[in-house]
């Protein structure tokens, strides 16, 4: 047996005011969940979800990783006004937050969107026209409660593809699941 380690994207608000009111601890366990299992965090190197999630992980010892928006450490900085500490690697894009968007998503085995904005919106389309498992964690506000509404009718076929859950523990447990299925790593244990 062996321990698998994925790349998962963490995907949320920047700015808090469409999230639930324990938003910023929420982040934070999601990040510890990924860093417990051994896996590596993505997120794009914003403030808000992503940060605290990247706090979360770097608590629980894990490595996480940035896309940053800018094109440089000081555009990052001075320009986007982004924070940098809490990440162990930051991968300056250069592609402002669109192109950002789909380069860490497309590095990802599987997307969780936590609360969110259109920029979140931007991310999930995008994790599901590339295929990628998606874990949303519902009750977080903005995004993350619409998303069930929006792949109704004409979108339901994508609804096989995402996880809809409450509890950051249980949602990293069943996304890591079904990545593991996909890549056929049937021989991967849960490391917790």
């Amino acid at each position: 047996m062996k321990y698998c380690k994925y790349n998962i994207v963490v995907s949320g608000a920047a700015v808090l005011t469409p999230c639930c009111k324990n938003i910023k601890e929420i982040s934070k366990e999601t990040g510890r969940e990924v860093a417990r299992r051994g896996h590596t965090l993505i997120t794009g190197a914003t403030s808000g979800v992503p940060y605290y999630a990247a706090l979360g992980c770097k608590e629980a010892g894990g490595y996480n990783v940035g896309f940053s928006p800018a094109a440089s450490e000081k555009a990052h900085l001075k320009v986007y006004r982004l924070p940098i500490a809490a990440f162990d690697i930051m991968i300056y894009t250069g592609g402002d937050y669109t192109g950002r968007d789909v380069l860490m998503t497309k590095s990802a085995d599987g997307v969780i969107i936590i609360c969110g904005r259109i920029g979140t919106l931007h991310e999930f389309t995008t994790a599901v026209e590339s295929k990628k498992p998606i874990g949303v964690l519902e009750g977080t506000g903005g995004t993350a409660d619409r998303i069930r509404g929006l792949i109704k009718g004409v979108y339901s076929r994508y609804a096989k593809t995402i996880i809809f859950e409450k509890d950051p523990d249980i949602l990293v447990d069943r996304l890591i699941s079904v990545i593991a299925k996909r890549k056929k790593d049937n021989t991967c244990l849960i490391k917790k």
